[in-house]
């Protein structure tokens, strides 16, 4: 399996839903089903099938993340040192060159992706379009929406 880039943040949050993921879910979940054989037949009963589902689930999750951190190559990027060059962790403002909105986001692992608070995956067309470039560089993004031209405004490791 070859490396997946995390942040440091990314990789200490997946390491936090382990923790819970074993200490707490798999406990309460285990008890769960416990109650739910000491109500008797268990092939009609509905809390019993739950219980069954999300232990199969929390026990895929944690394969999943321990496969991750098994495989992750943890970036700090606050210790890049990239020249100005947009990288894996970095964060970026640019300016759409149309709406002339300007937008800040920070280039992360696949899990730590999240729109809302500012966050977007190395994966995406944005963060693909913009690693490699510099503050200056006009850049073509293939969005959802047709092609669009921004300009990165800066680039900071943080």
């Amino acid at each position: 399996m070859s490396q997946i880039p995390l942040t440091k943040r990314g990789a200490e949050l997946l390491k936090a839903e382990l923790h819970r993921l074993k200490t707490v879910d798999r406990i309460e979940t285990s008890h769960a089903i416990a109650e739910a054989r000491a109500q008797g037949d268990i092939s009609e009963n509905a809390e019993y099938e739950a219980a069954k589902e999300k232990q199969s689930f929390i026990e895929g999750r944690i394969l999943d993340i321990e496969g991750k951190l098994g495989n992750a190559q943890i970036i700090d990027p606050t210790t890049l040192n990239a020249e100005g060059r947009v990288v894996f962790g970095a964060t970026v403002e640019y300016e759409d060159l149309e709406s002339e909105k300007k937008s800040t986001y920070q280039i992360v692992g696949e899990d730590e992706a999240d729109f809302k608070t500012g966050k977007i995956s190395v994966g995406s067309p944005l963060a693909r379009a913009l690693i490699g470039k510099v503050a200056g560089d006009v850049v073509e993004v293939q969005a959802p929406g047709g092609a669009r031209e921004v300009e990165i405004v800066s680039v900071r490791y943080m």
